[in-house]
């Protein structure tokens, strides 16, 4: 079997392993990492807003184009209304310090997950690994092993994910 088949057929199967841990429609794992000092970050504590929960890695070209970007649309949206948080994903933590320190003015919540108990919930087998969570604290879209090209279809997800209302709190 040639490189390039392996390599589709890698994908293929990361995907579906991806989906069945974090499918459209589902509840989010709530456990999304730690914060340089310790702090656990729950996606709960973002609750109403849209959330767009990205795993990267410095050995990770686009992914670290990518969070510069994703930095500039939660400033536009407004971090009231839309939160980024960039999860280390396969990095030694003293690299993830580093680099957190260095992200720091991006605005995004820069968590890591050494003991990669997120990626595992998330069933992230490869970045870049997207997951897009609505305002009604559901799983919304998936996006794995995706590049530039897909920009103008996450855009148009994350603008309507942004126009559909919170949920109701209010009880029967």
């Amino acid at each position: 079997m040639t490189k390039p088949i392996r390599g589709a057929l890698a994908a293929l199967l990361s995907l579906g392993i991806a989906c069945a841990h974090a499918a459209a429609g589902d509840a989010p794992p709530d456990y999304l990492g730690t914060l340089r000092d310790g702090t656990p970050v729950h996606a709960q504590q973002f609750q109403g807003k849209v959330v767009v929960v990205t795993f990267w890695a410095t050995w990770c070209g686009y992914c670290m184009k990518e969070l510069p970007v994703l930095a500039n649309i939660q400033r536009l949206a407004g971090a009231a209304r839309l939160q980024v948080v960039a999860i280390s994903h396969d990095e030694e933590r003293s690299t993830y310090v580093q680099v957190a320190r260095q992200l720091k003015d991006l605005g995004l919540v820069l968590a890591y997950d050494g003991d990669k108990k997120a990626a595992a919930a998330f069933g992230v087998n490869g970045i870049p690994h997207m997951v897009m969570i609505g305002r009604d604290g559901r799983i919304a879209h998936v996006h794995v092993g995706y590049d530039q090209d897909m920009l103008p279809t996450i855009a148009d997800e994350l603008n309507a994910l942004l126009a559909a209302p919170a949920a109701s709190s209010a009880t029967p």
